[in-house]
């Protein structure tokens, strides 16, 4: 029977190192994000969704679920920084949309408000 150990030494150098490694991986993600093309409002899955990168000209006939103050921002799908003008989304995997867009999957973002 064999005793393969991990010494204290090499689990605390491997703990080190991911702790130091996970602030440049944020870094690469939100780079990744930024570096994205925006989602084109004429694109098959967009359109499915009703998706427009500007909220306040969503036809609210059209789209009775729409209530002024909703975009993407204040969205639970939205993966952007709050502020950034534009950010991923959980819907557009590879995309981004305009944080103040709007499509008909919107859900309020825990401990956001509407405006």
């Amino acid at each position: 029977m064999s005793h393969d150990r991990i010494s204290r030494r090499s689990l605390l150098k491997g703990a080190l190192l991911t702790l130091a490694a996970a602030p440049a991986a944020g870094m690469l993600t939100r780079e990744a994000v930024a570096a994205n093309p925006l989602v084109d409002p004429n694109d098959g899955q967009a359109k499915a969704l009703s998706y427009t990168p500007d909220a306040t000209k969503v036809d609210a006939k059209a789209n009775p679920n729409y209530k002024p103050g909703q975009h993407c921002a204040n969205c639970i799908q939205y993966t952007g920084k709050a502020g950034d003008a534009e950010g991923g989304c959980n819907l557009f995997p590879g995309k981004a949309v305009k944080s103040t867009g709007w499509c008909k999957v919107w859900v309020l973002k825990p401990g956001a408000t509407l405006g």
